[in-house]
């Protein structure tokens, strides 16, 4: 593809070698124009360097216990700035890694978040009407997880003054919270002609009556409210959010900003929300300077399955086949792609109406039909059958997969909530989760990481949750205010793995034209994640996205600690580059001095149960002189650590053998003389 294709492809903001914006650009494709690094040399990525927080040391382990370290960062600035878990921002030297400026939103410790310790990102703006130099005339905005949000100088950091009160702006929520926690603000805001929007993330399943999920924008030079949007409509039901905690994405031609909204509380009763709850589980899209409603899509009924869109809407630019469109891709959980106009909201294709399972629990109204993509195939399979179990031994696997499975109600895709227990699937975490997916203009193809798992979601009487303790790794919601609460768990043996047949993770490229699944890759192995950290290629949940770059590559992280690189055309995996921990995080490129980069947050998954760490990790190609090491090469791939550990093993097994059998001579030849 030309040159000159690729410039007419990727908008103007895109084309840079920076990676300004948390999906990289404002239509958040997730593509870098970036070529240094190919196919044909990816394997001899090397560490450029490491930097660590410094979380591992200084917060209390209660704490790092809670911890979701998402960050993708910005390079911006001449500097690569994020936000870790604790709402702390950093600014890092790009080549080397080493800290330029820190500052520190002094989050508690004990605030104990519902979505755990998270910052996904932080957002840059720059005041063209400010003097060129002037102090926060470039900005870096970040919502925090006790709900206000912050301006910074982005060359060092110091509170911009003139936003809110010294910096910063409080939400005001609008009613008491259950506890410090129950609202917090986990994406990156967005800023766009001149104004910083932010959604929130509310405990779901706490109350019926939760905090309302409102949207709210504020100037970005003074902080000052400029509007706000509630995406649930109240006529006649009783709940509180319908939220945006998902990224969001603008589009400053259009003067539009685009939300992907979320399931109304709580998640797995609604019979207190009679109807579909617009416009709620929906694309909306807003004016960005006042608010104005313009077009929303609903993409779930009345929602029981927590089927929120998780996912930032990506704006682009397609060929339907009957000429160019502008668009917005809209991923699922439930694999689903939605593609619709940029300006009306209309399926580019024909989305249809279709029967689901009926019979939800005692005072539920359910939706009869669901909408289904037709032209776009699911991403991912969307019935689970009988075959697609995973048997375990007998005794290890104890009580049995199948045992677990077949006393809950299953009937498809869309089967309801109930007190017998529910199967989910896929589950609530996906499909495709906050990573997104990415779009590579060029070539017409999207790529998503996916997720294949099962949820076990069963109800039970309010009155019996009063006095129930949930068993480890089983989440009791106690919907306060309906009729029943809920306990949600994914479906694992004893072993810890899941009970459904692997890959349990995977990478898809789809071309949207044509409607056609181009390749599937497994992502991950269990080496972070089964006993003994064997490492058996199974892919691991994929809740973070991908990065894609010009040279051909896709990059990823996983639940195991490691970056990846796949070929884009066919899905091969190339290089895995080992980090601290597993990088559970979005990757990004940039530019540095003639050199490209790929870094990415290695912090871990708490809610996974994976190794936690503060890392931020970056790789370039060698210079002259340089060359990967062996141990990068062999000690420090997928099973190379389990290689060597049972290589050592049986080494020791050996020497004690052989020192045995030397002693039973030498007793023997003892015995003998005496």
């Amino acid at each position: 593809m030309s040159m000159l294709l690729l410039a007419l492809a990727i908008p103007s903001k895109a084309a840079a070698a920076d990676w300004a914006y948390w999906g990289g650009d404002q239509a958040g494709t997730r593509f870098s124009k970036l070529d240094r690094i190919t196919p044909a040399n990816v394997d001899n990525l090397m560490r450029a360097w490491v930097y660590h927080t410094g979380d591992l040391q200084s917060r209390p382990k209660a704490a790092m216990a809670r911890t979701k370290f998402e960050a993708t960062p910005l390079f911006v600035e001449d500097s690569l700035i994020f936000c870790s878990p604790f709402n702390e921002v950093i600014a890092l030297d790009p080549g080397t890694g080493m800290q330029k400026w820190r500052f520190d939103a002094k989050i508690s410790n004990t605030q104990i978040p519902a979505n755990r310790y998270n910052c996904r990102g932080v957002a840059h703006w720059v005041d063209e009407t400010a003097a060129i130099g002037a102090m926060c005339r470039s900005r870096i905005f970040m919502g925090t997880n006790d709900a206000r949000v912050i301006a910074l100088d982005a060359k060092t950091g110091k509170p911009c003054e003139d936003f809110g009160e010294h910096g910063e702006v409080k939400l005001d929520i609008g009613k008491p919270l259950l506890w410090p926690g129950e609202f917090q603000i986990t994406s990156a805001p967005v800023v766009t002609r001149g104004v910083v929007v932010v959604g929130s993330a509310i405990s779901d399943n706490a109350r019926v009556e939760a905090p309302l999920g409102t949207v709210r924008a504020f100037d970005a030079r003074s902080g000052k409210p400029r509007w706000s949007f509630d995406p649930l409509i109240h006529d006649g039901i009783d709940a509180g959010e319908a939220n945006v905690w998902a990224p969001m994405s603008a589009d400053d031609e259009r003067g539009l900003i685009f939300l992907p909204t979320t399931s109304p509380s709580p998640d797995f009763w609604g019979g207190k929300r009679i109807g579909n709850d617009e416009h709620a589980n929906s694309v909306v899209a807003l004016k960005s300077e006042t608010g104005e409603l313009v077009w929303s899509f609903q993409t779930v009924h009345h929602d029981v399955w927590d089927y929120d869109l998780p996912a930032q809407p990506t704006l682009a630019r397609i060929d339907t086949g009957e000429g160019m469109r502008d668009v917005v891709i809209q991923p699922t959980k439930q694999g689903f792609v939605f593609v619709l106009d940029r300006d009306t909201g209309k399926p580019v294709w024909p989305v249809e109406e279709r029967p689901v399972p009926q019979g939800g629990a005692e005072g539920e109204k359910l939706s009869p039909t669901q909408p289904f993509p037709t032209h776009v195939p699911p991403l991912m399979p969307q019935k689970f059958l009988p075959e697609d179990v995973l048997d375990f031994p007998p005794i290890i696997g104890s009580p049995s997969c199948r045992a677990q499975l077949a006393a809950a109600r299953y009937d498809g895709l869309f089967t309801p909530p109930s007190t017998q227990g529910t199967l989910i699937y896929p589950m609530t975490g996906g499909g495709v989760n906050w990573g997104s997916a990415a779009f590579d203009p060029v070539h017409q193809i999207l790529y998503a990481n996916t997720t294949n798992a099962l949820h076990l979601v069963k109800l039970m009487p309010a009155a019996e949750a009063e006095s129930y303790h949930p068993l480890p790794g089983r989440e009791l919601g106690r919907q306060r205010g309906a009729p029943f609460a809920m306990t949600r768990e994914v479906v694992k043996s004893r072993l810890g793995l899941l009970c459904n047949r692997p890959p349990w993770g995977r990478m898809v490229a789809l071309d949207l034209k044509a409607g056609k699944i181009l390749w599937r890759s497994t992502v991950g192995t269990t080496e972070d994640l089964a006993p003994l950290g064997i490492p058996f290629h199974w892919g691991t949940p994929l809740v973070s996205g991908v990065a894609i770059t010009a040279g051909g590559l896709v990059f990823t992280g996983a639940m195991d600690a490691y970056l990846r690189a796949f070929d884009a055309k066919s899905g091969e995996e190339l290089w895995q580059g080992r980090l601290p921990v597993p990088g559970v995080a979005n990757p990004m490129t940039y530019l540095w001095k003639g050199e490209q980069y790929v870094a990415i947050a290695a912090g871990g998954h708490s809610e996974a149960g994976t190794s936690i760490g503060d890392a931020v990790v970056a790789f370039r190609l060698p210079r002259p002189g340089e060359a990967p090491s062996l141990w990068s090469k062999t000690i420090d791939r997928p099973g190379g650590r389990f290689a060597a550990d049972a290589t050592a093993a049986v080494v020791v097994i050996i020497l004690v053998v052989i020192a045995l059998r030397r002693w039973r001579r030498r007793a023997k030849l003892r015995a003998s003389r005496a």
